[in-house]
């Protein structure tokens, strides 16, 4: 009995297992699905790039017979137009009369026109069946910045419009300093509450980053203070109508004490004497 137990304890060896993702089969099925997937792939790919572009040979199919129906340009329309010449806008639009209305791409076109100098935004639409309307906001001339030596034109906002052919505008302020251009829109609005006085005004200074000094007709230099100078320019208004103060000999005048008016005056200029009777 007991050499029977034993052999049933020890038994025939057991079979070695194999994992399942070594098996043949499993191999097999993995490189299957592989492969399918990869060929799926292929296959969407194929067939969309076939679908794509077998859709955009029908729109240009479909484009190309809506121009021969009437869908094709015959006008252009422009409104806001006042500084930028036609010839720089047609050249801008890239558009051509007798050309598929519907393949005009609108986008384009508008970014284009809002690149060119004087444009500030543009809107570009379709008028079926033949007509483009542009509709563009240009920018408004504010000042001349003198810059380093040179003179650009300048908008609302203290960008450059212009940096050659500005002669037309010199009867605009010319501004000085370095961010002189962001602050000009702010001085402007201060000077148009005195009009007589504000077409006086030829140049001004941005001084320290905080003050203008203004050069008035007849080189009189008026120093503004760095707050409140709507306060001080209304003064200077006042001073002139009761003591007609820039009729006189001044050079000089400053604003920058809230309670008084400096006057500096021009200097003198020294006279000799002739001496009477002949010399013997």
């Amino acid at each position: 009995m007991e050499e029977n137990a034993k052999t049933i304890r020890l038994g025939k060896p057991r079979r070695k297992v194999v994992p399942l993702w070594r098996r043949r089969s499993a191999v097999a099925t993995s490189m299957m699905v592989v492969v399918s997937a990869i060929g799926a792939g292929l296959w969407w790919s194929v067939s969309h790039n076939l679908i794509d572009k077998l859709a955009e040979q029908t729109k240009w199919r479909a484009i190309a017979m809506s121009a021969k129906v009437g869908f094709q340009v015959n006008e252009i329309l422009v409104v806001g137009r006042k500084e930028t010449s036609s010839k720089i806008l047609r050249k801008a639009i890239r558009l051509q009369r007798g050309a598929p209305i519907l393949a005009f791409d609108l986008n384009a076109a508008r970014d284009r026109v809002e690149a060119l100098p004087w444009i500030r935004r543009a809107t570009v639409e379709r008028m079926l069946p033949d007509t483009i309307l542009l509709s563009i906001e240009e920018r408004k001339p504010l000042a001349i910045w003198q810059h380093e030596g040179k003179f650009v034109l300048i908008d609302e906002q203290g960008d450059v419009i212009l940096r050659q052919e500005i002669g037309r505008f010199n009867d605009l302020l010319v501004v000085v300093g370095k961010n002189a251009p962001d602050q000009t829109a702010q001085l402007l609005t201060t000077l148009r509450t005195q009009p007589e006085l504000q077409s006086m005004v030829k140049a001004a200074v941005w001084v320290g980053e905080r003050r203008w000094n203004l050069r008035l007709t007849g080189d009189i230099d008026v120093r503004l203070p760095e707050g409140d100078t709507i306060g001080a320019w209304k003064r200077l208004a006042e001073y002139e109508r009761v003591h007609r103060v820039l009729e006189r000999d001044v050079q000089i005048l400053d604003l920058r004490m809230p309670d008084r008016l400096i006057v500096r005056k021009l200097p003198q200029k020294k006279t000799t004497k002739r001496k009477s009777g002949r010399e013997t």
